[in-house]
């Protein structure tokens, strides 16, 4: 069975709101991507290297990475060969086949939350200024309230002007309370004040906001390390996850600052913000491929319920939906 038509039978048979948030929110990358891909395959009559080199520069013009670029085309002559394929129109498939297989075998990390059932989650969010940081703190808080748990946020960016108020607006909008001290307090105190609040109310998750600097790393390093100390000290095993926000728009940039930030702390996840607001959404196969950090979140809209879990699957038939359909 193909990969398309595996996905098809996947995805198209069930009425999934997720899956057609994957096809809508991925439709500017689908309609640079794999519009590229269906003229190449319309002016290729064989598959031969002038096709590979062609489809290599289709997918670094994607954000996939130079790197997963070179692999992926490496691993698509394997099977071409080994398949006997002839006909341009068949690489799609493999192609998609390949993209699943190149994001898992990133690692063997979950793209679940680290979530402790029976005591409080500490989860720190890290990332620099301006990524969606605060608005993403602010959806997955509603995405656990809904699921009937109690959420606190720590307001720990407390170097950028209306960081605190921002953060006090989305726990206002999705009814969470915000832990705070006065703009320019340490932020480790505030993590401290955060998790006593948060075990004297019986919470279930303590969402972390952090300051976004990246102009002096080892600063950035010492204040991430000794937020994390705090935490640490507070309640053993935590921070439960470090989840690093990364600006999809920014494409390329957002592959250095994922390098940056993993030298600076243990990132346990990715999460991708305006991944709909980019024509380059290859670059989540190029942060899981390169750094082995698994992406755990993407933003595919501006409604609040509009941060999803990652599906690598769901992934791949967000940017193959059009092909997928047609397959019979």
């Amino acid at each position: 069975m193909s990969f398309f038509k595996k996905l098809k039978e996947t995805f198209t048979k069930q009425t999934d709101s997720v899956t057609d948030k994957f096809r809508e929110g991925l439709s500017k990358t689908r309609n640079s991507f794999s519009g590229k891909v269906n003229d190449l395959v319309a002016r290729y009559r064989k598959v031969d290297e002038d096709f590979f080199e062609e489809l290599e520069e289709i997918l670094i013009q994607a954000d996939v990475g130079f790197d997963t670029v070179m692999e992926l085309i490496d691993q698509l002559k394997f099977e071409v060969k080994r398949r006997n394929i002839s006909d341009p129109a068949e690489v799609q498939n493999v192609i998609s086949e390949k993209l699943v297989d190149i994001y898992n075998a990133g690692g063997n990390e979950s793209s679940e939350l680290n979530i402790q059932e029976n005591g409080l989650t500490v989860i720190l969010f890290v990332g620099v200024n301006g990524v969606g940081k605060t608005t993403t703190i602010g959806k997955l808080a509603h995405k656990f309230i809904t699921e009937g748990k109690t959420v606190l946020l720590a307001a720990g960016d407390t170097f950028r002007a209306g960081a605190i108020d921002q953060l006090e607006v989305w726990g206002d909008r999705v009814g969470a309370a915000v832990i705070k001290q006065a703009e320019g307090s340490d932020p480790a105190a505030v993590m401290f004040d955060a998790i006593q609040a948060a075990k004297s109310r019986k919470a279930d998750i303590l969402l972390c906001d952090t300051a976004g600097r990246l102009q002096n790393k080892v600063n950035l390093m010492k204040e991430l390390e000794k937020v994390k100390r705090v935490i640490e000290r507070e309640i053993p095993d935590a921070p439960h996850e470090v989840l690093l926000v990364l600006d999809a728009t920014t494409g390329q940039n957002a592959l250095i600052q994922a390098k940056t930030f993993k030298e600076a702390t243990d990132v346990t996840g990715i999460v991708l913000s305006k991944l709909d607001g980019t024509a380059k959404g290859g670059i989540v196969l190029a942060i899981r491929n390169e750094l082995n950090i698994p992406v755990k979140f993407v933003g595919l809209g501006e409604k609040m319920d509009d941060l999803q879990e990652f599906d690598p699957e769901k992934y791949v038939y967000g940017l193959f939906a059009d092909q997928v359909d047609k397959t019979e």
